[in-house]
């Protein structure tokens, strides 16, 4: 078990745990996801951490399918700019590996800002803290528990 599914059956919060052998060869995590469950690469997200001009890390989660735009992200956040936070202090921060990072169940309590096309979704698949575990759950359930917002962080590859 893992903090993200630990604190998803505490709370009695519907989810799925969909898990599928990692191969540490893979060139990406969310990619690998999809094509070993069968995922729709729309409804996978991955959760990357930025930090800010004030080295402020915030959580942004955007589908596998795209990228995280930083300059929406500073926005959304209401700062001058961002950058993507180095893997080290991802770790620490959130207690889990970088390629496991899951928006739920993390160390500390960080500003959440989930990609807007997720809410015409009715679930999105996100990490559930080990490589090769995937977690269910609706974008409501996801924003409530992080404490989130909707922003539109996300652009197409």
């Amino acid at each position: 078990m893992t903090p993200a599914i630990n604190l998803l059956k505490t709370l009695g919060i519907a989810h799925s745990v969909l898990s599928y052998h990692h191969d540490a060869a893979a060139a990406s995590y969310g990619g690998e996801a999809v094509e070993q469950l069968g995922l729709d690469p729309a409804q996978v997200f991955k959760t990357l951490l930025a930090s800010t001009e004030k080295h402020e890390l915030l959580v942004a989660i955007v589908p596998v399918s795209g990228t995280l735009d930083l300059k929406a992200l500073a926005v959304a956040a209401g700062c001058r700019k961002c950058g993507m936070a180095d893997a080290e202090a991802a770790q620490r921060a959130t207690g889990y590996l970088v390629g496991a990072i899951s928006p739920l169940g993390q160390k500390k309590k960080h500003r959440t800002f989930l990609e807007a096309s997720a809410q015409m979704l009715p679930t999105v698949h996100v990490s559930a803290g080990r490589r090769g575990l995937e977690v269910a759950l609706t974008p409501a359930d996801l924003l409530q528990l992080t404490g989130g917002s909707y922003a539109r962080i996300g652009k197409p590859r």
